[in-house]
């Protein structure tokens, strides 16, 4: 008989999630789109949790349910070479491309900016900060097992106690009524799929495709063997994990409203955390939230140096060592951070525009491939319209001034007129649901002339 999780084991795993998915970035971008949302913020809201929570369940019930070893396994059904590509492209954005300089430039935003003069442009403070930094990162990446363990029973109850205090605080007392904010432009119309698309900077639904395997794992380990009870035990766990999540979502965008009632809009969420805390509770309540913030933001970073080197050691058997690509890593993350957390959310979008979409069309055939015996004729059917279609979405979320040194306005212009709601950041799903129709036919049909 299959074993089934108890009530104490079910809280066990919705934690572990809850650790693996939410960090301290997760609270810059829901706050700032409160500031710009306004009176829309609840549509904003609603969106958002649909990419923010939903997806990242999602991808790890696929995992449980395709069997797979991991994303490289589970993306290679398309091909190897798809696979690979795939692979090292999800794992460079949520690691030193963008995730891991996101965790410095968070911390120096919420702790060390504040501090500083305004007017200033000196970049010193941000190289002194975020060296330090990923010297630490990497100290304990190359040793990771006493900082996770500590950092995980200590610093993260901290992180969330200290954060429920302010969120509290701001529900209780708030600094204005968010019907009363105007919306910035893109919220004032379409507000909930501007939301949708803000929540991919969370990255959680990546990261739902390149951890999974570990709550996977963990639920196998606890006598759960059957792949739909795996993946039913996932989403019932999930689902209180994901309760906390959205919980904390839907406050921390709130506040982030009503923040508007005295302050402008800041420059990122990051800024925008700290003068909500300064408000409240002065320069000790923003200064225990930077302590906090840089904390969790460290343990983040170094969870993820350590899957991206392990993940590519297992990729490129005969390349370098872990410690190598440790290094490696924490050099490159350290460049990328000191462009600041503006530049990089800036150019992470247009990655996560054209990622997210074969994220989410192999998470769903993941899901749905007991219906077509995951025939790869079908995966490839869907994903290569998608990965076609998500190009031209790539191409619009560049900044101006990129796209028109490219000449590519006039290729977006025709995309524009060419793929149905291309207009609010979907201008993949038409091509998907072709490509699943046709994938299926031609399915169909090589059956019928194989039988």
């Amino acid at each position: 008989m299959n074993h089934k999780l108890s009530k104490t084991e079910y809280i066990t795993v919705a934690s572990m999630l809850f650790g693996l998915f939410f960090g301290a970035g997760n609270l810059i971008f829901p706050v700032q789109m409160g500031q710009l949302a306004g009176r829309n913020v609840w549509a904003a809201a609603a969106g958002f949790l649909v990419t923010g929570v939903s997806l990242p369940l999602l991808g790890v019930a696929a995992l449980g349910v395709s069997r797979c070893n991991g994303l490289f396994e589970l993306s290679g059904r398309l091909g190897r070479r798809y696979g690979l590509f795939f692979t090292c492209a999800l794992y460079l954005t949520i690691g030193p491309f963008f995730a891991i300089p996101r965790c410095a430039t968070v911390s120096f935003s919420v702790g060390i900016r504040p501090m500083l003069n305004p007017q200033s442009a000196n970049s010193l403070p941000l190289v002194i900060f975020s060296a330090a930094f990923f010297l630490a990162v990497l100290w304990f990446s190359l040793r990771p097992s006493g900082i996770l363990t500590w950092v995980g029973k200590v610093l993260n109850p901290i992180f969330l106690v200290s954060l429920a205090v302010l969120m509290v605080t701001a529900l209780i007392n708030p600094i204005g009524s968010p019907a009363q904010i105007e919306p910035d432009a893109a919220y004032a119309s379409g507000a909930f799929f501007t939301g949708f698309l803000e929540g991919y900077n969370t990255m959680d639904a990546l990261a739902s495709l390149a951890f999974g395997i570990i709550v996977v794992e963990a639920i196998r380990s606890l006598g759960v063997t059957d792949p739909g009870a795996v993946a039913a035990s996932t989403i019932r766990a999930g689902v209180l994990s994901g309760l906390l999540m959205a919980v904390i979502y839907v406050v921390i965008t709130l506040a982030g409203a009503q923040s508007r009632g005295l302050y402008p809009v800041s420059a990122d969420g990051g800024e925008a955390l700290s003068v909500i805390a300064h408000h409240y509770f002065g320069a000790a309540g923003a200064m225990i939230l930077a302590v906090t913030v840089t904390f969790a933001c460290l343990k983040t970073a170094v969870g993820l140096i350590t899957s991206c080197a392990e993940t590519f050691c297992g990729l490129f058997h005969t390349g370098p060592s872990y410690r190598s690509w440790t290094v490696l890593f924490c050099m490159v993350s350290f460049l990328i951070a000191n462009f600041g957390l503006e530049t990089i959310i800036t150019w992470s979008v247009p990655v996560l525009m054209f990622l997210y979409p074969l994220a989410i069309t192999l998470i769903l055939l993941s899901l749905a491939g007991s219906l077509f015996e995951n025939d790869p004729t079908v995966l490839r059917w869907v994903t290569g319209p998608v990965v076609f279609a998500a190009m031209f979405d790539c191409f619009k979320a560049l900044p101006a001034q990129a796209r028109e040194a490219l000449g590519l306005n006039g290729v977006v212009e025709a995309a524009g007129h060419l793929l149905p709601f291309f207009s609010i950041g979907l201008g993949w799903v038409v091509p998907a649901l072709l490509g699943l129709a046709v994938g299926l036919v031609v399915r169909y049909s090589k059956k019928k002339a194989g039988a």
